[in-house]
């Protein structure tokens, strides 16, 4: 049977314990957990992934996942992204491979550890929801800000965290990333 999201991101998450890299999960699985659920078709992950590191993870996770090497290679030179897929149920873990940039330092040394609500005794490391919010002000950004589904997550993550948040942090990174007009714009549909 194969693994459900969280199960297969607690898996990840213990075996990049295990290998000594730091990962942090985002996306739809982080939103679901901090701010309002919803389904996904994958999985993503950043981490902290050297070319050692990478020959570890491919050998450990072969042969439960499909992985393509020569992506997974130019994503760790190049700072990008890959995914694995499992090869039962076909699930998919995009890898995100983090550089020097604000956003990607900020979100793996701010991460959250969490308890999984599900699965007992089990834990996920998280980007926070601030660096949430910026994440996905920086994909709705990229993305030409089309996307009511980025939108909606961010509004949610704004609207449910409202009394935990770190506005200054928030309002502060957006300035120096240029974000602030569509952070501006998402407090005003959190309100």
């Amino acid at each position: 049977m194969a693994p459900s999201h969280l199960e297969l991101a607690v898996g990840m998450a213990e075996l990049f314990e295990e290998i000594g890299v730091r990962y942090v999960v985002g996306g739809s699985v982080a939103s679901s957990l901090i701010g309002e659920p919803r389904s996904t078709v994958d999985i993503d992950i950043a981490v902290r992934l050297t070319a050692k590191d990478l020959d570890i993870l491919v050998d450990r996770v072969r042969p439960t996942f499909y992985v393509p090497e020569s992506d997974a290679a130019r994503a760790v030179r190049e700072k990008d992204s890959f995914n694995i897929i499992h090869n039962e149920g076909a699930l998919k873990i995009d890898l995100f491979v983090l550089g020097d940039g604000l956003l990607d330092v900020n979100q793996i040394n701010r991460r959250v550890l969490i308890e999984v609500p599900t699965q007992p005794l089990a834990e996920l490391w998280i980007t926070s929801p601030e660096d949430q919010v910026l994440r996905k002000l920086d994909w709705y950004r990229q993305g030409g800000e089309s996307s009511d589904r980025q939108m909606r997550d961010i509004i949610a993550i704004l609207t449910i965290n409202s009394d935990r948040l770190d506005n200054t942090y928030l309002t502060d990174t957006a300035a120096l990333v240029g974000l602030t007009e569509l952070l501006n714009t998402a407090r005003q549909g959190a309100t």
